[in-house]
């Protein structure tokens, strides 16, 4: 049995209609992640991402090409008030993770940039704004890249950050509507307890500490 990733049980606590548009936001910024983990080749790799950056910010003058990812955020981000210009902003968080190994430090800080500017724009979908999400959008941005990176020492770069962090958004509490944000800060809090163990996504354990977030809000 194929189990399902954290981002599709998050989908379900979404408001049905603004489903597509959060997904449309994550998928461009899977996009540019999908970059890194299908090039070897750094220079190859700066080129494909700044296609994306430059594709984003045409969006914004009606330019749309024949990109499904592309397309849906035209369709249902611009919409929204996140323009093209927003989303390639997200292109700069990756484009530092083709340093080589070991990650400098920037590319942590790049990292959490990249998380915080993701939240914020979820959160505008959500029709919430909040700076404390926008935190926990770093701390998971941190955890996340820790979790799919191979080097050791960057991972324990990476992890080091997001724990500094963390201690920003312990504890906190999150509105209802920006819950499916906050949820996915409570995975990374789950996976910093568990290091360096990584678990696998979509588990029943992960399940369930989506379903206490859900109720309480509290990371």
């Amino acid at each position: 049995m194929i189990q399902p990733s954290d981002f599709n049980l998050i989908q379900l606590y979404v408001p049905a209609e603004k489903r597509a548009a959060f997904a449309a936001l994550f998928a461009v910024n899977d996009a540019m992640g999908d970059v890194l983990r299908s090039t070897s080749d750094p220079m190859v790799g700066r080129i494909r991402l700044a296609w994306w950056r430059e594709r984003l910010e045409e969006l914004d003058r009606n330019a749309v090409p024949a990109e499904p990812r592309l397309a849906e955020a035209a369709r249902l981000l611009l919409p929204a008030g996140i323009s093209g210009a927003d989303l390639a902003e997200l292109e700069t968080g990756w484009t530092h993770l083709l340093e080589p190994f070991p990650w400098p430090d920037l590319s942590g800080e790049a990292t959490w940039f990249r998380g915080m500017r993701l939240f914020g724009f979820g959160a505008r979908l959500l029709d919430r704004s909040d700076e404390q999400i926008q935190a926990a959008g770093g701390l998971w941005a941190l955890v996340d890249a820790a979790r799919h990176c191979s080097d050791a020492p960057s991972r324990d770069m990476l992890i080091d950050r997001a724990r500094h962090f963390a201690k920003a958004v312990a504890g906190k509490r999150f509105a209802r509507p920006l819950r499916p944000l906050s949820m996915l800060a409570a995975l990374a809090l789950r996976d910093l307890g568990r290091w360096p163990a990584i678990e696998p996504e979509g588990t029943p354990g992960r399940a369930l500490t989506l379903v206490r977030h859900r109720l309480t809000g509290r990371l």
